[in-house]
């Protein structure tokens, strides 16, 4: 006989329009190993980045955004074979959520990966932040399915949630105890508004849009500790939502569509810390605070960093290599990192630019010389901007990418 819990999900999974895909498991902080390289020494990462769940219920057109939203997520994952699948933020457009069932979209989101036994990591964005959700509410909901791998490594009071990293092992290792081959961190760039709080005149409160510095102070410190357990630099990848200040002092110099192939419409991008002052004023009175340069000079100076994964802004798909001191900033790199944003793949959040999935490869071969490949994935099957951030990544030379839009085929807007 059924547990009254499980008759209880797949009611739940009825009224959201899926059907229940497997039972969940209360703790599942151990349900799946390690993450390991192939066999062949190859190691996959898939983005779904801005996926945007949840907006407009009420309307006809938000339930069919989403329904095709899941459409993309089968077809991507149907083209690729990753081995982790990174969910980068704004899952779910959470000012349009109420209290009763506002993460329940995470078992829309995590169904198709849920069927094909995949697992997954996410970062949480803006508009995961709001009056009727926050990360820890999303978190919560994601911990009932044994697939996913997303934590809280770093305690304290609205420093935001998923800050944590994963390490990868050798495909021989079969626990813990090797030395990783690769090391993945994860970003809660916050922002969005505080979670069942307003003011005095019932207004939802703002919520910081960067990095905490004590967040890249935990970063700085973890990795230090990493390289001294292993007396070794470890390479390492990163991902986070709202890209910093250096990605939009970067744009301002010109984005080479040959060199640094993508889109590039959301121009000005919005960076961490945008309409915030540097006496943490958030009224409208400032362009930029500058409250993410500790996050700046951590990822700027962490040796093996290779790359930072963004997205947030929809209509951008470029990687830039951060290699310099840039015109009105401080932070000099010490370590030349590859700043990148991901392809917007949800049909819900702004603009029409085609759906996708940025891919990441890394081979055991490669990482030796801290290079690693990525391509973008669209929804029509077609592969764009696939690129190698190697030692020339800026000079050398790619195809330039289409700038392809789909529109919601069901939509009555």
């Amino acid at each position: 006989m059924l547990s009254a819990a499980f008759v209880l999900l797949a009611l739940i999974a009825s009224v959201l329009g899926a059907k229940p895909l497997a039972k969940k498991y209360l703790n599942s902080s151990d349900a799946f190993g390690p993450l390991t390289f192939t066999s062949d020494g190859t190691f996959q990462i898939l983005i779904f980045e801005d996926l945007h769940f949840g907006e407009n219920a009420w309307d006809q057109w938000g339930p069919q955004q989403d329904i095709n939203s899941v459409k993309v997520i089968n077809e991507i994952l149907d083209a690729e074979s990753p081995e982790l699948v990174v969910i980068n933020g704004d899952l779910i457009t959470g000012e349009n959520t109420f209290p009763e069932n506002s993460t329940l979209y995470v078992d829309k989101i995590v169904g198709p990966l849920v069927s094909r036994g995949l697992t997954w990591a996410s970062t949480y964005g803006n508009h995961d932040y709001d009056k009727n959700i926050s990360g820890a509410t999303i978190l919560a909901r994601e911990k009932t399915w044994p697939n996913s791998r997303t934590t809280q490594m770093v305690a304290g009071e609205n420093i935001g949630v998923s800050n944590y990293y994963l390490p990868v092992y050798d495909t021989n290792c079969i626990d813990e105890s090797c030395v990783p081959e690769l090391i993945l961190w994860f970003f809660d760039s916050r922002g969005g508004f505080l979670y069942q709080q307003t003011d005095d005149s019932g207004n939802r409160i703002g919520q910081p849009d960067w990095v905490d510095a004590s967040v890249a102070n935990w970063f700085l410190q973890t990795n230090a500790e990493l390289v001294n357990k292993y007396s070794k630099t470890i390479p390492s990848l990163a991902f986070v939502h709202i890209p910093t200040y250096a990605s939009y002092v970067l744009q301002q110099e010109g984005v080479d569509p040959n060199a640094e192939p993508g889109v590039n419409d959301d121009l000005p991008l919005a960076p961490q810390a945008q309409g915030w002052c540097a006496d943490g004023r958030n009224d409208g009175t400032c362009d930029y605070g500058g409250q993410d340069i500790p996050f700046m000079q951590a990822i700027s100076s962490v040796p093996g960093l290779m790359a930072v994964f963004s997205g947030h802004d929809h209509g951008n798909t470029w990687c830039y290599k951060w290699d310099r001191l840039l015109p009105g900033m401080t932070v000099a790199p010490t370590n030349n990192v590859n700043l990148c944003f991901s392809q917007h793949s949800g049909y819900g959040g702004y603009g029409n630019w085609e759906r996708g999935s940025r891919q990441i490869l890394v081979t055991k071969p490669q990482l030796e010389d801290l290079v690693v490949d990525t391509w973008i994935r669209l929804e029509s099957g077609n592969v764009v901007g696939s690129i190698s951030l190697n030692g020339t990544y800026g000079e050398d030379k790619y195809p330039a990418t289409n700038n392809t839009q789909t529109y919601c085929p069901t939509c009555d807007y």
